[in-house]
């Protein structure tokens, strides 16, 4: 029983994955013109995430340092992290930290949390871009990006298939920014 359990799971996450290809793909392709854009002009990017946001955000900051698949430079990336410290507080780094050619990119679920308003307002203040990763609508952070930022809402209420997505987009993400950086690897590196 439990191992019909785990493949319908992991069937649920491939159908949504399939599912959000269409959807997604041109967010995720405007997300890497941003990001490209932003690390080619002397800018960084600066990651913040709530809950397990915050894990997906330190693992991209560690992408982004070290690569996905191939050897790269490491690209200016900086999490912003304020879990342990008082509310408002990513925000207020943010007002400290950001540069006007830097992107401020945001990991969160339904984008319903007032943390996030106060950081795309921050970020708004300083000129930056914002890249936004939400699910279920956007919430509040959605409508509050401007033309110019990037938003990519995975169309489910879930939070366990948000956070897969994520995740997948992150990857896909990073892959995309090594190709525009570095050209198309014809084969990635194995694990041996």
């Amino acid at each position: 029983m439990l191992v019909q359990r785990v493949q319908q799971q992991l069937i649920d996450s491939a159908d949504l994955g399939y599912q959000c290809a269409e959807v997604l793909g041109p967010a995720v392709e405007a997300a890497i013109g941003a990001v490209v854009a932003t690390v080619t002009g002397g800018g960084k990017v600066l990651a913040c995430g709530m809950g397990n946001g915050r894990a997906l955000a330190q693992l991209l900051v560690n992408h982004f340092l070290n690569g996905l698949e191939r050897d790269r430079p490491a690209l200016p990336a900086v999490l912003v992290d304020a879990s342990a410290v008082a509310p408002g507080a990513m925000a207020r780094a943010v007002s400290a930290l950001a540069q006007p050619d830097d992107l401020l990119l945001l990991l969160g679920d339904n984008g319903t949390a007032p943390e996030w308003l106060a950081l795309v307002h921050a970020a708004h203040e300083r000129d930056l871009t914002v890249l936004a990763l939400t699910g279920a609508g956007g919430g509040a952070l959605g409508r509050a990006l401007r033309d110019t930022d990037v938003h990519v809402c995975v169309p489910h209420t879930r939070l366990l298939r948000i956070h897969e997505m994520h995740h997948l987009v992150l990857n896909s993400l990073c892959d995309g920014i090594d190709a525009q950086l570095l050209g198309d690897a014809t084969e990635p590196e194995n694990l041996e």
